[in-house]
């Protein structure tokens, strides 16, 4: 297989989102889980510059957890440092990798921001990278860029070396990026038990590095159990106090303002992302009954081991992520009695997305219809299962395979 080298995968559509924002007055913010590739996106594009004439000497770039050297991390000492690097009468271009260790940053991008000689890129991997003190302070001079680990498209592109195009292949891929995710590390290593060490050293530095130390009074343990529920249950409906009533049946008692603390620490750090639900007569959100669904699904095998079962609630584990890559919204959507997989939006469209392992059953293909056709409005409407035989057009629902639509063949 590839592990080891020193091969970049192209992210395409993450390149083309800092391209698009180049040398605009804002601050370029990226975010996300933990090793999902923010690094080497900063690198892809500095190699792009590079190619397009940018000089070596005006670009600058630091890592905060490297090894290597050992930067300033306080921020007036941080800003110096820089303005003492850059390149005069000219843009330089300042790439600053997991800013959050260095205590109050935002001064330093404050201050690096109103320089006319700087375009500034930062990233993350802590939500709060852009907590309430940030974003007042550099409203309306940010934009973000969420970032998240391999599509399925790029998880196949990992592995194309040793993975044939065929039909068959294509399905073997699916399945282990079902079980360990798409960190983009994990998806060039072969070994089940390579894996396993991969995933739990990434998990165990979020969990001890980004966590633990921000909450040191935290029951390690019961916070290790909530998210082993959690990631067994992706996909189904939730409430604080479901989850601690079987939390509590199970033999660990836990409250749940305890649980919603742990849930809050989950998103912060990208393992968990809320998907609320949206009432599509009402047009209003609803307070109760979000899903959550993994930021990996690595994250999943992690806590669960490879018997994990539930294909349906991983397969639309999968779809969360990658109609949150297409769309600036993705929600549950509720119509009267019956519910929605995902309405998914953005500034210019909405879509209805229905899931399912498979519709070959007459009585299934009725119930993952209905929602989608008691809809009255002109959307486009999809429903998305692993069948490659019954697709077609259902008065104006498309029916597609799942993975034809993951690698944007349908």
């Amino acid at each position: 297989m590839i592990a080891g080298t020193n091969r970049l995968t192209p992210r395409p559509h993450y390149t083309q989102w800092l391209e698009r924002w180049r040398d605009k007055d804002v601050i370029k913010v990226i975010t996300g889980l933990r090793r999902c590739g923010k690094s080497t996106i900063l690198e892809l594009f500095r190699n792009q510059l590079q190619g397009e004439g940018v000089g070596s000497e005006r670009i600058l770039s630091i890592n905060f957890e490297s090894m290597e050297r050992q930067y300033p991390t306080e921020p007036q000492e941080l800003y110096d440092y820089i303005v003492k690097r850059l390149q005069s009468h000219v843009v330089n271009y300042v790439f600053l990798d997991e800013i959050q260790h260095v205590e109050h940053f935002e001064r330093a991008i404050d201050g690096l921001y109103v320089r006319d000689d700087v375009d500034l890129y930062i990233t993350g991997s802590n939500a709060n990278l852009l907590s309430s003190e940030l974003a007042t302070l550099l409203t309306g001079r940010y934009v973000e860029l969420r970032m998240l680990p391999l599509s399925f498209a790029e998880y196949r592109s990992v592995r194309a070396a040793d993975s044939p195009t065929t039909a068959a292949a294509m399905e073997s891929d699916f399945d282990a990026y079902l079980n360990y995710g798409g960190l983009p590390y994990a998806a060039m290593l072969d070994n089940e038990q390579d894996i396993a060490d991969y995933l739990g050293g990434v998990f165990n530095t979020i969990l001890m590095a980004d966590i633990a130390q921000r909450n040191p009074r935290m029951d390690m343990r019961a916070f290790n159990d909530t998210a082993s529920f959690l990631a067994d249950n992706i996909g189904n409906r939730v409430s604080l106090k479901r989850i601690a009533g079987a939390m509590n049946a199970s033999g660990r008692r836990i409250s749940p303002t305890t649980v919603s603390g742990y849930v809050d620490a989950m998103t912060r750090n990208y393992l968990l992302f809320r998907a609320g639900r949206y009432d599509l007569q009402g047009k209003g959100y609803l307070a109760t009954e979000e899903k959550l669904y993994l930021g990996d699904l690595g994250l999943r095998f992690w806590l669960l081991g490879k018997q994990q079962g539930d294909l349906g609630h991983r397969i639309e584990n999968v779809v969360y992520l990658e109609l949150l890559r297409r769309y600036t919204n993705v929600s549950i959507g509720k119509w009267g009695t019956k519910e929605v997989d995902f309405v998914a939006t953005d500034s210019q469209r909405t879509h209805y997305y229905q899931v399912a392992q498979t519709v070959l059953d007459p009585s299934t293909l009725e119930r993952e219809l209905a929602p989608l056709q008691a809809l009255q409005d002109n959307h486009p409407k999809t429903l998305l299962t692993l069948d490659r035989m019954g697709l077609g057009d259902y008065q104006g629902i498309k029916h597609i395979n799942l993975l034809d639509w993951l690698t944007n063949q349908a």
